[in-house]
């Protein structure tokens, strides 16, 4: 009986915790609303990053990063990595950046998760401020 209470306690506290950030989630486009690609967030040495594994979209399929710089000019896009080099500050991960491939551009970045299925990430040029927000969603 013991040991089922413990059981039952371990899994309810269990619950409360929030999921990892690490997994699939799927990006949506700011303008149409259309889910555009998975992109896989994973840790490799306490930092982490998301590439995208996939694209969505008929019309993006097999398409390169045109207007991406250094050695990210030319590739195809699926199989870029976006986010790089994020810490965890506590309640978000922070001090990163990401990378818009539509043009090229890279910003700061910061995500934090709203709920288990729900990634907030926002891009944004010096100040925070100053920049974006999507929603991402957890792929089932």
């Amino acid at each position: 009986m013991t040991q089922l209470i413990h059981l039952l306690i371990y899994f309810s506290l269990s619950q409360l915790q929030p999921t990892s950030v690490e997994g699939l989630w799927i990006t949506q486009d700011d303008e149409s609303g259309k889910q555009k690609s998975e992109v896989l967030i994973y840790k490799d040495n306490g930092k982490l990053y998301g590439k995208i594994v996939r694209l969505l979209l008929p019309e993006d399929q097999g398409k390169i990063c045109v207007n991406c710089k250094g050695k990210d000019k030319g590739k195809p896009i699926a199989g870029l990595v976006i986010v790089n080099n994020l810490i965890w500050e506590g309640e978000s991960w922070e001090d990163g950046t990401i990378l818009d491939p539509k043009s090229g551009k890279l910003y700061d970045c910061f995500i934090t998760l709203e709920d288990n299925n729900n990634l907030k990430v926002r891009g944004f040029l010096g100040f925070s401020i100053f920049g974006r927000t999507q929603n991402w969603i957890r792929k089932k």
